[in-house]
């Protein structure tokens, strides 16, 4: 059983910035990759980044530029820097644990999910 523990989010206006992380526990986080998904009110979750277990990274077009997916194996962490945010980044944003790199598929352990509003 992996749980995952996300910090973060909040309100800010357009043009900021926001981190977000997401600690895991066990001793196999530096194995897997990882991933940060978002949903918005009457969408579906969409993946926003992923990273494999060598560092490579993946993010879908709408944040490319924007946002940063990072890890720290040591400390079972993976981040979300968000630069430049816009309101349509507004969503829930999710953290996911061993996802599926070669189809970019979701694993089955979830953060908690943490609101990021942007707005003015």
């Amino acid at each position: 059983q992996v749980q995952l523990v996300q910090s973060g989010g909040g309100l800010v206006q357009p043009g900021g910035s926001l981190r977000l992380s997401c600690t895991a526990s066990g001793s196999l986080f530096s194995i897997y990759a990882m991933g940060w998904y978002r949903q918005a009110p009457g969408k579906q979750r969409e993946l926003v980044a992923a990273i494999s277990s060598y560092g490579n990274t993946e993010y879908v077009d709408s944040v490319k530029g924007r946002f940063t997916i990072s890890r720290d194996n040591p400390k079972n962490t993976v981040s979300l820097q968000m630069n430049s945010l816009k309101p349509e980044d507004t969503a829930v944003y999710y953290c996911n644990f061993a996802l599926n790199w070669a189809i970019l598929k979701p694993g089955d352990y979830w953060g908690q999910g943490t609101q990021v509003t942007v707005s003015s």
